[in-house]
């Protein structure tokens, strides 16, 4: 039975990971941790021992995780790995399309039918524990930290009272398919091609590279 590995799926336009824009895990982690919390502040009332709390807002939602790559058997440098995610922290030339200042890409992390919600990589600090006799470094540990840069509209929310995130689906794009066409297998309707496009930040939903894995938000029992 074969394996499904762990991606870092990146921002489309970015120039890292290939056709695929995305970092495959060599290993897939042990454990990864996902935290999100609120903010609170106190407010005293007169004629009370403890104060309200007044909620505030959301706190962004984060993630961190250990990954390992190792070169050991190709006796190429582990570098040729970890340099993709130290450029995940670098301004990207290409973003945004206009104006002064860069910024790093987006980026998902995807293992099965599990997928992250939008984020950016705030830390990446990478341990190299394995060299060859001439000092080429073979293997690495990577702790990545995430954390979610604005509201994810491909996280919804299931109902206002529970607050359970639907979870994501992943589709492989085939040779000679169009978001529209992708919509229409998985909603029923491909005007909802947008819905797909938003959240994988594709600009044309008819050129699709072959092979490239795209994150397929379900769709809200509220939405049209």
């Amino acid at each position: 039975m074969s394996i499904t590995k762990a991606v870092i799926k990146i921002e489309a336009g970015a120039g890292i990971g290939g056709a695929k824009n995305e970092i495959q895990c060599m290993f897939n982690p042990e454990e990864f941790t996902v935290s999100k919390g609120a903010t609170w502040n106190d407010k005293r009332v007169r004629g009370m021992s403890q104060p309200r709390k007044r909620f505030v807002s959301s706190t962004p939602g984060s993630f961190d995780l250990t990954l390992i790559f190792d070169t050991t058997t190709s006796g190429t440098s582990v570098c040729d790995h970890t340099d993709l995610l130290l450029l995940l922290v670098e301004p990207n030339k290409n973003f945004p399309p206009t104006g002064v200042v860069k910024r790093p890409p987006f980026v998902w992390f995807s293992w099965g039918d599990w997928v992250s919600f939008k984020s950016v990589v705030s830390n990446v600090a990478i341990n190299f524990t394995y060299f060859a006799s001439n000092g080429t470094p073979l293997r690495a540990k990577a702790a990545v930290s995430f954390v979610q840069p604005e509201d994810d509209p491909a996280w919804p929310l299931q109902n206002p009272t529970s607050h359970t995130p639907l979870p994501h689906r992943l589709h492989r794009v085939q040779r000679g398919e169009s978001l529209d066409r992708i919509a229409a297998t998985y909603y029923g309707d491909p005007t909802d091609w947008r819905r797909i496009a938003e959240v994988n930040a594709i600009n044309d939903p008819i050129r699709l590279a072959a092979g490239a894995l795209l994150i397929i938000p379900q769709r809200g029992p509220f939405d049209d």
